[in-house]
């Protein structure tokens, strides 16, 4: 087989081409939907627009990895210098023939495509919204959300953009693919809080515990998605078997090999093939964090429903932790299906957004002393001192 240029840039354009066709989609039906709504309202819909769309994308990315397509087509931005698999059929039957079951095959060509397609076109959405939320600022003085937030999202979609780049031409490097997971999961961050934003920030008072306890799920959540990221691009899912035990042992030994972050796909720092050990070690920190994270969005969840205005945020976080572990039980116990593996994905990534929503919609309640205390200053103030 010939060798492939991991960088070719002659399809970019009709690429982008692609992308700003599947956006125009999107944004005919906003525009056609929203005609008569006022400037900041479009603007909201526009974004929770991208959101949704953001969504589906972080659930095509997770089938496109876990489906083994990631280096479907093993250069960058096109397949084999073309801007579809159409145009690369002879390259892509040479490496089938080569090797039937390997990372390059018809289907997984069109699979890796798609996901550019399709990340090209959130792409040019979130230019849309910055292009337009500046113009709004010019017209008004004032707007929900500062033009800066979607400007600083293009940013951020851009450099998500350029790790997608680097997880086909670093050929699955681990570290690269779960930075690409969680920057793709933070562009969803950010979109929902610009959304709420949008909503006219209608906060609700919470405990400041109970506001403690939101920062430290969150927290704790993206620490087990960047282990669960990790878990998936090493290819350590079915490291562990069987449940609650592991390889039938509660405590299996340990390799901490498996946690070094620069390295190679399944190898060592020093180029050694990483042992199975260290697949089951990265499995059984995953499945023992899992414990942590569920009991606190439980405990989180539970006491929410108690705040005003936030019952139906806390019952769908409390959904969304039980879907979490009937996903995580479902991979271990049913070989990693590939329905329970995306919606895995997808469920993290719902836990995120909610999260979010709940912290940006939220604000420590200020108790009955300290109103108190405060309108006591306020008087003695105001009474000014005794002539």
């Amino acid at each position: 087989m010939s060798t492939v240029d991991l960088y070719n840039l002659n399809p970019i354009l009709q690429v982008m081409g692609a992308g700003l066709a599947l956006a125009l989609l999107p944004l005919s039906w906003w525009v056609w939907r929203h005609r008569h709504a006022p400037a900041g309202r479009r603007l909201q819909a526009l974004t929770i627009l991208t959101l949704f769309l953001t969504f589906d994308l972080i659930l095509f990315g997770a089938f496109t990895r876990l489906t083994d397509s990631g280096l479907g087509c093993p250069d960058w931005p096109g397949c084999y210098g073309s801007a579809t698999p159409l145009g690369a059929q002879q390259h892509i039957e040479a490496a089938q023939s080569a090797m039937p079951s390997g990372p390059v095959t018809h289907g997984k060509a069109w699979v890796e495509m798609v996901h550019r397609y399709l990340a090209t076109g959130v792409g040019v959405l979130i230019l849309s919204l910055s292009v337009m939320s500046w113009r709004q600022r010019r017209r008004e003085s004032t707007q929900a959300v500062n033009p800066w937030w979607p400007t600083f999202t293009l940013l951020w979609v851009c450099l998500q953009g350029a790790f997608g780049a680097l997880t086909v031409t670093m050929k699955l490097f681990p570290a690269i693919v779960t930075l690409h997971l969680l920057f793709g999961i933070g562009l969803l961050a950010l979109l929902a809080a610009q959304a709420v934003r949008y909503d006219g920030w209608h906060s609700r008072a919470v405990s400041p515990a109970l506001r403690r306890g939101l920062w430290l799920a969150y927290g704790l959540l993206w620490l087990q998605i960047a282990l669960g990221g990790w878990v998936s691009t090493n290819y350590a899912v079915l490291a562990c078997t069987g449940f609650p035990s592991c390889n039938g042992t509660w405590l299996p030994a340990l390799n901490w090999q498996g946690f070094a972050l620069w390295r190679d796909l399944g190898h060592t720092v020093d180029g050694q093939v990483l042992p199975f050990a260290a697949l089951t070690t990265i499995h059984f920190v995953h499945r023992s964090a899992a414990w942590l994270v569920l009991a606190v969005l439980v405990a989180v969840g539970w006491r929410l429903r108690r705040a005003q205005g936030m019952k139906g945020l806390a019952q769908g976080l409390l959904a969304l932790a039980a879907l979490q572990l009937a996903t995580g039980l479902s991979n271990v116990v049913l070989d990693w299906p590939l329905v329970a593996a995306v919606l895995h994905t997808g469920g993290a990534s719902a836990l995120v957004l909610s999260l979010t929503w709940a912290l940006c919609i939220s604000r420590p309640a200020i108790s009955v002393d300290s109103r108190r205390h405060g309108a006591g200053e306020r008087s003695s103030l105001d009474s000014g001192p005794a002539a």
